[in-house]
């Protein structure tokens, strides 16, 4: 009975071994293929291209038994059990017949013994010689020496230089080295040779002897060899590269000779502009679509940014994007869509826009949007809306107030409209002067290493926004020193004899109250600048508004000491921009967000009621009650003076104001920008009420500034804006830019990122030129 017991049992054991060997053979063949993912990306040995893990199954139960490896150059089969030994062995030691065909750089070819003899002949005749081009009667070698460039070319073994060229001049004798210079051949028994072609045919015989090569051996390969999923991969990232660039880089550009033979050198396939503006674009718009809508869905309100509604003049007309975005409570913000303007619109049509795509967003769950930014607007359409739905908060963009903070300056501010006008007659006085226009270029080349004019607006200043005129008084206050020795010069002397304006602008360039002016006002308009920036890279909430402002007016009154201007007509300028931006949700986001809770001399962390006026209070009030209903208003003020009282725990509220150095710019940063709203949701849960106010209300961003669209495809759209599928294409194309680009938030645009480059290598080349008038 035991016999027939074990006897039972011995298939079931040999099965089980056979499952266990098979699982284990699979797992080496898994790790095989891992390992060779990993290196076709860059990680790994460089073997991996051409060796492939394969199965090897038995026939009879059809498990796997063992792992090999496959040549892809040969199909070959080798034991997987050292790669590494199989490389070396098989590829390496030319046990390949492929892989020795492989394209290799020229630095690794050795040249031939007839190459080696021309250029050691060349070398020794170098001293007597002048630069020139050697050519080997046996091979055609072809190198320049001297200044001249080099070409080397391996040895055309059927072409004989006596029956190329002996009919035309002579027949050189076997190995003599002919050389030409100046478009002449001349063999060094002096005999003379004149090309056809001149030099251009060192080229054309170079060509020659590559076409000869290749028809020699037509199964070169004309670059590396890659996998099928290699360059799938490749092409994927080529196309997201093409489509994130949005515009910079044209699909007509792909099929450029220059770029198609870069992919081939690379071992890529030409690629189809058809096919990336068309099926690999639709592919990839919707794959982007459906993500951000997934996002959106799980977020349980939102707010929407609006940018660009101030129209751009292009060639093609006035043209403009206007940028439709979708800001989340955890901080990320997903582009919605693109509308396309031509020339200024009225505020109907951009309230219908921008209502148009809250209900395209939420459906008919309309108070999930929380409220509205824009750069424009507010007077009307924002504050219609926000009077037709009580809910919603909707705000001006902090980056467009600061920046028209400098246009209220340049109409209001006096020392702006004498700095003006005394620039515009100095400018227009050097520029159309023509012998003090020669004598301030000669001398501005001599100080900057540039010869240039002063860069004058061309229309009345008062019509113009203030950059162009910026732009003069920088050009007049770097030039100080040019100007400075046109004085001195004879001819300016002679030309004030004759012109009177030439005595009034000398004495005003010989005026230091003239240059303390320019400085003062290029001064304030850096420093507007400078914030506006730092808004725009920051995007700030709308609790920081306020602390925003108050920053602003300390900086300018530092800046009114410094150059002596009185306090009073600049206060009245910044008081009237602040008003036409104010929004009572900044004083409300200012006290409810636990970022700037003030610790008080008991310990506590108490809301900051005593930096608000007595109107911003009131307006806490209000606005609290208008986003509850009327039944809740009671409470929720209850709840806000219990808030105004007890404040957070000190731990809470020191673990939300807890800042990190940034490791680029060196500022200290919030650590945890979301925990100022996690408080309200996990921890200030008995603030019911005012706790739904608080969350809603203190993610709102306070600017509209996002992604920004190049120039050459807004001169596009201009171009084309009546074309359906055109337009459809550009707005799947600004959908996958813009997706990219809020990801890694990265908010500059790639003209911005090139100026900036240029003008770090002017800044360099500047620094040079003093460094070098500089005497050791």
């Amino acid at each position: 009975m035991a016999a027939t017991t074990n006897t039972a049992t011995t298939p079931v054991d040999s099965v089980s071994a056979d499952e266990l060997a098979a699982k284990a053979v699979h797992k080496r063949y898994e790790g095989l293929v891992m390992v060779r993912t990993k290196a076709i990306k860059g990680k790994g040995a460089w073997y991996w291209a051409h060796l492939e893990p394969m199965l090897v199954h038995n026939t009879d139960t059809g498990l796997p038994k063992a792992v090999k490896l496959r040549c892809s150059l040969c199909d070959a089969v080798f034991s997987a059990s050292n790669p590494s030994r199989t490389a070396s062995e098989h590829l390496k030691r030319g046990t390949c017949p492929n892989f020795n065909s492989l394209a290799k750089p020229i630095s690794s070819v050795s040249p031939s013994p007839t190459t080696a003899a021309t250029a050691s002949a060349t070398q020794s005749n170098r001293k007597r010689s002048s630069p020139s081009v050697t050519v080997s009667a046996t091979g055609g070698v072809l190198v320049g020496s001297g200044s001249g460039c080099s070409y080397q070319a391996t040895p055309l073994a059927i072409v004989d230089p006596s029956r190329c060229f002996g009919e035309l001049a002579y027949s050189p004798a076997p190995g003599a080295v002919v050389t030409a210079s100046g478009g002449s051949f001349v063999p060094q028994h002096q005999q003379h040779l004149v090309l056809s072609g001149g030099k251009e045919d060192i080229g054309a015989l170079a060509m020659l002897e590559d076409s000869v090569k290749k028809l020699k051996s037509p199964k070169t390969s004309p670059g590396p060899t890659l996998s099928k999923s290699q360059i799938e991969c490749a092409v994927d990232y080529l196309a997201d590269w093409i489509y994130e660039c949005c515009g910079s880089v044209s699909f007509s550009s792909l099929e450029h000779p220059k770029f198609r033979a870069f992919l081939n050198q690379v071992g890529l396939p030409p690629l189809s502009r058809r096919e990336l503006a068309g099926s690999r674009l639709d592919s990839k718009y919707e794959e982007v679509k459906t993500e951000s809508e997934a996002r959106i869905r799980d977020a349980m309100f939102f707010q929407v940014a609006s940018d660009g509604w101030k129209v751009k003049s292009f060639a093609s007309g006035e043209e403009s994007l206007v940028n439709l975005t979708v800001n989340l409570p955890n901080g990320t913000s997903l582009y919605r869509r693109a509308v396309f303007l031509s020339g200024s619109v009225p505020s109907k049509y951009a309230e219908e826009v921008l209502w148009e795509t809250v209900t395209g967003i939420s459906g008919n769950a309309v108070q999930q949007c929380a409220g509205i930014v824009a750069d424009k607007f507010k007077a009307k359409a924002l504050r219609n809306l926000e009077n037709q739905h009580h809910w919603m908060v909707n705000l001006s963009c902090q980056f467009q107030g600061f920046n028209s903070l400098i246009k209220d300056f340049s109409k209001e501010l006096p020392l702006f409209k004498t700095v003006t006008e005394n620039a515009l007659k100095l400018g227009n006085f050097i520029n159309n002067t023509s012998q003090v226009r020669s004598s301030f270029q000669k001398y501005h080349l001599q100080e900057s290493g540039s010869a240039c004019l002063l860069r004058v607006p061309l229309r009345d200043h008062g019509s113009l926004n203030f950059g162009p005129v910026h732009t003069m008084i920088e050009d007049i206050f770097n030039s100080a020193r040019a100007l400075q020795l046109v004085l001195l010069d004879e001819t300016y002397k002679m030309v004030s004899m004759e012109d009177p304006v030439a005595g009034e602008v000398a004495e005003m360039i010989r005026d230091m109250g003239f240059w303390n002016d320019l400085e003062a006002v290029l001064s304030l308009v850096k420093l507007i600048k400078e914030m506006a920036q730092d808004i725009e890279t920051e995007r700030p909430l709308v609790g920081q508004c306020l602390p925003l402002w108050d920053d602003l007016r300390t900086k300018v009154k530092d800046w009114c000491s410094k150059f002596h201007i009185a306090e009073g007509p600049v206060e009245k300028v910044i008081e009237r921009r602040f008003k036409k931006n104010y929004h009572p949700a900044w004083a409300a986001a200012y006290i409810l967000d636990p970022l700037y809770l003030i610790k008080d001399l008991s310990g506590k962390y108490l809301p900051p009621f005593k930096c608000l006026t007595l109107e911003q209070e009131k307006d806490v009030d209000k606005l609290i009650t208008r986003l509850v209903s009327r039944e809740e208003a009671h409470i929720a003020l209850m709840e806000l003076m219990k808030w105004r009282t007890e404040g957070l725990d000190p731990v809470y509220a020191q673990a939300v104001q807890m800042k990190d150095r940034d490791p680029i710019t060196g500022k200290m940063k919030i650590a945890n920008p979301q925990s100022s709203r996690l408080v309200w949701e996990t921890y200030l849960t008995e603030f019911k009420t005012l706790g739904k106010v608080a969350v809603r209300l203190i993610f709102l961003h306070a600017t509209s500034c996002g992604f920004k669209c190049s120039w050459s495809l807004l001169r596009w759209v201009g171009a084309h804006g009546h074309s359906r599928v055109a337009m459809d294409r550009a707005q799947k194309l600004i959908f996958i830019a813009a997706h990219s680009k809020l990801e890694r938030r990265d908010f500059s645009s790639d003209e911005e990122k090139d100026a900036e480059l240029f003008a770090m290598a002017n800044e360099a080349y500047e620094k040079d030129i003093v460094g070098l008038e500089r005497p050791p």
